[in-house]
């Protein structure tokens, strides 16, 4: 299994940003502060809706936020650049993990991807990524009747695993705890965190 690089336990997954009134991002922004303050340590910016050039911009002023905090940053959105350049990071969806043939950035920065079978957590360790999300664990919110892996199959996966993984669907922090008893390296949120 890859190093772990110094991961927390907790992975925070922003929900997709709402620009303000004025076209802006502040309270987008001071929401992220208020989680960082409490703790968080590692987020990913999931931007899905966003044109390139407004994700560069938003990703560069969370980029400075999170490291006045201490925390580290993870892309997931349409960034224009290399993501190397200005971020610690980059996370790939499960569709562009089953298409990379290599490592996306250099061993200095995160590679993170979303799985959710057991090709993609062994596409995930042959290209190199520092750690998943293997998802979804339980039900959510945001996929209400959706199909689940629960904790017996999630368990079964992660033996498989050979790169850290993060249970995420459904997750917050009180299930952590029982993550990490089977072998995760913690959880990951959105709503929970956020």
């Amino acid at each position: 299994m890859r190093t772990d690089k110094h991961l927390p336990e907790l992975l925070l997954i922003t929900p997709e940003p709402v620009a303000d009134v004025d076209g802006g991002f502040d309270t987008f922004v001071m929401r992220l502060d208020h989680a960082l303050v409490r703790g968080i340590a590692l987020v990913q910016l999931r931007a899905k809706q966003l044109d390139a050039g407004r994700f560069d911009l938003l990703a560069a002023r969370v980029l400075n936020q999170c490291h006045a905090r201490g925390a580290r940053l993870i892309l997931n959105g349409p960034t224009s650049d290399a993501p190397d350049v200005y971020a610690d990071g980059l996370h790939l969806s499960s569709e562009r993990l089953m298409q990379c043939s290599r490592r996306m950035v250099p061993e200095s920065k995160l590679l993170s991807a979303a799985c959710h079978s057991e090709d993609q957590l062994a596409q995930a360790a042959r290209v190199g990524a520092d750690f998943v999300t293997l998802s979804p664990v339980l039900p959510t919110a945001s996929h209400p009747g959706a199909p689940t892996l629960g904790w017996q199959r999630f368990g079964e996966l992660l033996a498989h695993a050979q790169v850290p993984v993060y249970a995420l669907g459904g997750m917050s922090p009180s299930h952590s705890e029982a993550a990490r008893a089977m072998g995760a390296q913690g959880i990951a949120a959105i709503s929970a965190l956020w």
